[in-house]
């Protein structure tokens, strides 16, 4: 039969490391039923039959967090056939407390001393032989990092297993409270199994409601344990939960007095180093200091070129992996002719005010890209490519006749100089030929052209081929072209967290985020969301209290991403046009805006029924500082990693098909089926028209009430990367991109030239629900889709109210008149700034017992 074996130990004793070398690569991760809590599980790597659960990290089994309730239900009820406790022992006093209560679970236990290597490193000493005798139960002595010892561990543990007898441990507490315990334990020998006797017993005495529930003891043995406690609490002037806890820690005090011997030779490598980076001036920048650096490498130097290779290689065209300087230098310069060959084009026939060439220019420029058909038996590329040149011909006569010049200016080192275009300055334009990178060094074409070829070659029908191509393979495309960027990242936290510290950082920024109801842990997951939300959702787990997460992984996401950079660069340009004082302040206002819709959305929140109460103590050890095996962070990178492409990729796969749907189906010529997007205006008469059309007027106070903007909303749903390309679409300039200055004019004129319009749209895109991979990572952390809807709706309104306000007011300071919207305005303003000066409600008072009941669960 199968070996049960538990690991249980505080958190940072080491107990993943322990975990990762003992399963490998065998294990499975999952949710325990009903909670958000991980659940980790895998199979000995030396013998098969042997499975290992790992516990999640806790200081004790007391039924006041999700992690101490899984442990304890599976401890007591599932009954494994030994638990190894992971103690580190640079730490024992702490630790042990969690070892006194696991001894008293009826079950075989292993103590793993880890971390001795670093306890002799400091000149300390600890007498194993001492530690076993008193805790009743074998000790053995680990490096779960280096590995020594835990073969050792192993073989003591199958040998308990096998034994089947639970500890015996010697440790007891004064003989008051021993009286009491025997007392109730004598009352209850009917109702508890003779190996939980004395925990249930210590549970009546402190009163604790979970176990009375779970012993369901008779009446007579409740006044029993009543009486008891209400006597020693008189006699000791304590409550008995206190006075439980103060036994156990003067049990294990006077254990390590007697095993453990520490040296006299002052602070340790750990102690120097933490007085300075937890110092409360140090602290902050130091940690500035380090997470730049990470974001740097991660952001802008490795896990930029990684992500470009993803994005531009793998899911875009190609990737030429030599003669790139080459090849630079030739799209400059093709890029460069183009340039000069539109400033003729347009001068010739002429442009609006925003410099947007008129319907002829764009006709002649249209005509310059029909490529000659590549198949002589294609009678409507042949049709298409003969039109284009009549087009070009009629264009070269009147160039001609007319000896028509065009100004260009020519940005240069020194400085911006204007020439003048000839006719013969276009023709030589013209004839320059867009560059093949396969012609500068070894090229390889990325996954869209194999898979367009491939449809093309067996016949694919072209709405396929589009929902293939432009649906599936961009939309997921676009997602998974940041997973290079994203194990960066990962590999670069994982070292810091094994490290020991991120656990400082925690310890430094929760005197900061206590102040509007959050603790120090809920720091991290927002820092990670300056790169990606996903893996800023998932590190929401290691928040404890539930309450605490939910409202992190309800706020986290209003930091801007990486991939909502675009649209404050699009936006940057667009008010470039409008504002004569310059828009430098536009990105550091957003990502500011950002940080104040997580404190505005704590303080708001947490003076609600559902989040109301103070931050949950902050509880935290700090391990020694040590060098991570190259393992465990590696495996840690892969975890991350892999809950974010199956589980979000899932989700943007759907959603992909769905957008492809919504923008490339609709009514045209009055029938309906595939759009021709190569018509203008063709965008206009799809779905996602129709769609954004109908809910437009909800958006009309916020600036921006017509369908096209909506429909960059709705598609920033599956990427925030979307909403340019889809103003590109919309615009009919394709991929120009968000810093094209055409883009820019085109953008703004969308919102009429309303700066406020302009922003308030930036403002709801960036703090409104997260792309559909960060809505996957929130379902998956919530495990409740109403809890899911609730924070995707909170979102959306918070990002609705923001941007009302930036519109209505910026309207109104701007000259505009006092409206309806200005009054809705003014009242959104009022009730946000009611909830936050308003005292802390005190909802004890006021809860009914069926709200109670809906609140506990």
């Amino acid at each position: 039969m199968a070996i049960a074996i538990a690991l249980a130990g505080n958190p940072n004793s080491g107990k993943t490391t322990l975990f990762n070398s003992l399963t490998g690569s065998s294990q499975y991760v999952g949710n325990w039923p009903g909670v958000t809590v991980e659940k980790k599980q895998g199979t000995y790597v030396r013998d098969k039959d042997v499975v290992i659960t790992d516990l999640p990290g806790i200081y004790s089994l007391s039924p006041y967090s999700p992690e101490e309730v899984v442990s304890r239900e599976y401890l007591i009820g599932e009954r494994p056939d030994v638990v190894v406790d992971v103690v580190d022992s640079t730490n024992l006093e702490r630790n042990l407390y969690l070892t006194s209560q696991l001894l008293e679970l009826g079950v075989p236990v292993v103590v793993a001393l880890n971390m001795t290597d670093l306890v002799k490193k400091n000149g300390d000493a600890i007498d194993v032989a001492k530690v076993s005798e008193q805790l009743g139960c074998p000790v053995v002595e680990i490096s779960a990092l280096k590995g020594a010892g835990v073969a050792e561990m192993m073989d003591a543990a199958l040998a308990a297993a096998r034994d089947g007898k639970p500890a015996a441990c010697r440790m007891r507490f004064d003989a008051a409270v021993e009286e009491a315990i025997e007392r109730i334990e004598s009352s209850i020998a009917d109702n508890a199994p003779a190996a939980l006797a004395r925990w249930y017993a210590i549970k009546l005495l402190e009163g604790e409601q979970r176990a009375i529930d779970a012993l369901s003891p008779d009446a007579a043995a409740l006044e029993t344990a009543a009486a008891v406690r209400a006597s020693l609490e008189e006699r000791l002037d304590d409550d008995a939960e206190s006075i439980v806890t103060a036994e156990r820690y003067d049990a294990i005090a006077h254990l390590v007095d007697r095993a453990a011997k520490k040296s006299r030779k002052g602070m340790t490598a750990t102690q120097k180093i933490d007085r300075v980076v937890t110092n409360r001036w140090l602290g902050l920048p130091i940690f500035v200091l380090v997470m730049t650096l990470v974001y740097y490498i991660s952001v802008s130097t490795v896990g930029t070129i990684a992500t470009d290779w993803a994005n531009d290689g793998v899911f875009g065209d190609g990737w030429l992996y030599a003669g790139a300087a080459q090849y630079e230098e030739a799209v400059a310069e093709y890029d460069d002719a183009q340039a000069r060959v539109e400033a003729y084009v347009t001068a010739l026939y002429g442009a609006d005010e925003q410099g947007v060439a008129s319907s002829r220019a764009q006709e002649v420029l249209d005509a310059l890209a029909v490529p000659a058909p590549d198949d002589p038996d294609d009678v409507e590329a042949a049709d298409a490519y003969a039109e284009a040149q009549d087009t070009l011909a009629a264009f070269d006569d009147q160039a001609r006749s007319l000896a028509a010049t065009a100004p260009f200016e020519v940005e240069s080192d020194g400085g911006v100089r204007e020439e003048t275009l000839s006719y013969a300055d276009y023709q030589a334009a013209a004839a320059v030929e867009e560059p093949d990178p396969a012609a500068f060094g070894f090229y390889l074409p990325g996954i869209p052209v194999y898979l367009d070829a491939w449809l093309t070659a067996i016949g694919c029908a072209p709405w396929l081929q589009s929902l293939i191509l432009d649906g599936v393979v961009a939309g997921v495309g676009a997602v998974l072209g940041f997973v290079p960027q994203m194990i960066v990242l990962f590999l670069m936290l994982a070292f810091l967290e094994g490290c020991g510290y991120m656990a400082r950082v925690a310890f430094i920024m929760d005197r900061v985020f206590r102040k509007f109801g959050l603790s120090g842990k809920s720091f991290i997951p927002m820092l990670i969301a300056s790169g990606c939300g996903v893996p800023a959702v998932m590190a929401t787990k290691t928040i404890e209290n539930e309450r605490d997460r939910r409202m992190t992984i309800m706020t986290t996401t209003m930091i801007p991403c990486g991939a909502k950079l675009p649209i404050i660069a699009l936006v940057f340009g667009a008010l470039a046009g409008q504002v004569t004082d310059g828009v430098w302040w536009v990105a550091p206002l957003f990502y500011f805006m950002g940080v104040a819709a997580i404190v505005v959305s704590g303080i708001m929140l947490r003076k609600t029924r559902m989040f109301a109460g103070e931050a949950t103590q902050f509880i935290m050890e700090l391990p020694q500082y040590h060098l991570p095996s190259a393992r465990t962070v590696l495996m840690a990178t892969w975890e991350r990693v892999k809950s974010f492409l199956v589980k979000a990729g899932t989700v943007i796969f759907l959603a992909s098909i769905v957008i492809w749907a919504l923008l490339n189906l609709g009514f045209q010529d009055g029938s309906f089926g595939l759009l021709d997007m190569e018509a203008e205006g063709a965008i206009g008469h799809s779905l996602m028209a129709m769609v954004s059309s109908l809910i437009a007027p909800l958006f009309a106070p916020l600036g921006f009430g017509d369908w096209q903007s909506v429909a960059t909303s709705i598609t920033g749903l599956v990427a925030k990367e979307n909403v340019v390309s889809t103003v590109g679409i919309i615009t009919s300039l394709g991929d120009a991109g968000e810093t094209d200055a055409s883009m820019w004019q085109a953008f703004a004129a969308m919102f009429s030239g309303s700066a406020p319009a302009i922003m308030a749209f930036c403002a709801f895109n960036l703090l409104c629900a997260p792309c559909f991979a960060a809505i996957g990572a929130i379902r998956r952390q919530m495990q409740s889709a109403k809890w899911t809807w609730f924070a995707i709706g909170y979102m959306t309104l918070f990002a609705y109210a923001v941007a009302l306000m930036i519109y209505q007011f910026g309207t109104l300071f701007a000259g505009g008149g006092f409206t309806l919207g200005t009054a809705a305005a003014v009242a959104v303003l009022a009730a946000m700034l009611f909830q936050l000066l308003r005292p802390m409600p005190d909802f004890s008072k006021k809860k009914s017992p069926r709200r109670a009941t809906e609140a506990d669960a």
